[in-house]
């Protein structure tokens, strides 16, 4: 992908959005896991945490950007990341995350967390960057900053704001469906009907959204009538 083109800041622009609506949860966990240590020593976990969670996130997702380069690769991740966008509008999230005694525990904490939580992240972050290492890590550059030192405030837009959530929804399944297009193996039939690509994506990414908020409204209804 050439630098500096529309096409290039566009993946840029889906990969930020992404990162924040996706790693908005594994900012909390790093303030969690540090909540109850001294001030002085909340700085540096925060820090060596995220500095440690950015190095093995990074590897990871270069790593995933390299594997969907084998055949069906890219087919299989994006039907996964179809399941990933369904599964953000109706997922309850769970910060429930153990205080950490000192402080490597506490930045052990936070590595181990942010590596499990975000397996979604890098692999959605490495179907948007469409094989470009340097569109992973200038999404990183952009978006990690914002997501550690203003994590409550996407968080509150969040709450007050529910149509970001269906935004980053949209873009998940969008990156998902350019995904399965690029498969190698697929690619041929989408190239010659540009009918069938561009009708895939409206029916993938209508799909999740509808099919998503029906799924979160009945579950909201459902807990209003056992309360």
């Amino acid at each position: 992908m050439d630098f500096m083109t529309a096409e290039f800041f566009s993946a840029l622009l889906s990969i930020v959005i992404i990162d924040l609506v996706l790693a908005g949860d594994n900012a909390i966990v790093i303030g969690l896991a540090a909540r109850n240590l001294p001030k002085e020593l909340q700085r540096r976990v925060i820090f060596w945490g995220t500095f440690g969670a950015i190095a093995i996130r990074s590897l990871l997702t270069m790593a995933v950007v390299w594997l969907l380069k084998i055949p069906a690769l890219l087919l299989i991740g994006g039907i996964f990341l179809i399941w990933i966008s369904y599964k953000l509008l109706i997922e309850e999230k769970d910060h429930n995350v153990e205080t950490a005694p000192n402080m490597w525990a506490a930045i052990k904490t936070i590595v181990i967390a942010d590596t499990v939580m975000g397996m979604d992240n890098v692999l959605a972050v490495a179907g948007a960057a469409h094989g470009s290492f340097l569109l992973v890590v200038i999404g990183l550059l952009i978006s990690v900053p914002i997501v550690i030192w203003g994590s409550t405030l996407i968080l509150r837009w969040v709450e007050r704001f529910p149509v970001i959530v269906y935004i980053g929804a949209g873009v998940l399944a969008w990156t998902a469906v350019k995904m399965i297009v690029d498969e190698p193996l697929l690619e041929g039939y989408f190239d010659a009907s540009p009918v069938l690509k561009w009708g895939l994506t409206v029916i993938v990414v209508a799909g999740v959204l509808i099919l998503g908020r029906a799924k979160s409204r009945r579950k909201r209804q459902a807990r209003a009538s056992a309360e």
